[in-house]
């Protein structure tokens, strides 16, 4: 009997041990997009570090409870680099110092929030989550719609349902911990290579700057990488909002486009921003690990005076 019960206490022990491994496991599996519902109920509990992504003065006058603020332009998060605007630092010393300057660590499920009043906003959340899996942290999530779909919760009265903090958050600095993945940040040679080898490259930009009638004004000529397909990074948002559409719809319009959605492929835009969109969409919701994106992006291929295609030509 002793020895029965000894070994029950034994499998117990052991299943408890699994099923903490199993949960602490999980937890490190986010998930890309979280909505409303989920920061409600997650944003003060600790592990968690919500990032506003916000103006400050907008970020002070009311923010989800525990939130923290940073600033997408200049705390670090991209920087520029012979001329070459919004790059991915070369030494992340002071970005990894930065992040962990806003309580954050390697254990921190961190859940980034964008104004949300557009696709090009939710681009400020994606940049940020793409340069966290760069920097090797793969706990991070995107709140869907963004501050935005956060103020929209009402009662039938009208009034807002979703609690709101004032003023800064008290921020106890972590230790934030680097394993860079180099291979997610293919340098311009690196895109040339690919594009010679035939890989598939996919403009997140608008159709008029891809067909070569407008560009970015830091772009030295107009047009795209020969060979592009065009799939405008406000596809994917509904609307061209801040919501994130589904996954069977995005599929759909990967097709429309001539888009797939597997396999290499190479995200670029003007300056790494509306790319994050694209890449967000092809590796995150719709699974595809094979895709990647080119922060210097057209900006960084014309200073390069890499080859243009236009498919318009105005003199």
């Amino acid at each position: 009997m002793i020895k029965a019960k000894r070994v029950l206490g034994n499998w117990l022990g052991f299943a408890c041990a699994a099923l903490i491994v199993f949960t602490i496991g999980s937890a490190k599996a986010a998930e890309p997009l979280v909505n409303v519902d989920w920061v409600k109920a997650n944003s003060t509990k600790a592990g968690v570090v919500t990032i506003d992504a916000r103006g400050k003065s907008d970020y002070l006058r009311g923010h989800i409870p525990g939130a923290v603020n940073t600033n997408y332009g200049k705390d670090g998060w991209r920087v520029s680099k012979n001329g070459v605007p919004g790059m991915f630092p070369d030494d992340t010393t002071k970005l990894g110092a930065m992040i962990g300057g806003l309580g954050v660590d390697n254990a921190s499920h961190v859940v980034l929030v964008a104004p949300g009043n557009s696709s090009s906003d939710m681009g400020i959340a994606t940049r940020i989550y793409w340069t966290f899996k760069a920097l090797g942290h793969d706990n991070v999530s995107i709140l869907n719609g963004g501050m935005k779909a956060y103020l929209a919760a009402k009662d039938k009265a009208g009034k807002p349902t979703n609690a709101l903090e004032k003023g800064p958050a008290k921020i106890s600095a972590k230790t934030f911990t680097i394993a860079l993945r180099k291979d997610m940040i293919p340098s311009t040679a690196d895109v040339k290579a690919s594009l010679d080898a035939g890989m598939f490259m996919v403009d997140s930009r608008t159709n008029d700057q891809y067909v070569g009638v407008n560009r970015h004004g830091k772009s030295k000529a107009s047009g795209t990488i020969p060979g592009a397909t065009d799939l405008p990074q406000n596809w994917l948002t509904e609307n061209g909002g801040g919501m994130f559409r589904s996954k069977d719809t995005i599929t759909a319009l990967y097709k429309a486009a001539g888009v797939p959605t597997s396999g290499e492929q190479i995200s670029f835009c003007n300056t790494g921003h509306w790319a994050s969109i694209g890449w967000f969409a092809s590796s995150e919701i719709l699974g595809n690990k094979d895709a990647k994106m080119y922060d210097a992006s057209m900006t960084g291929w014309t200073a390069a005076n890499m080859p243009m295609e236009a498919k318009i030509s105005l003199k």
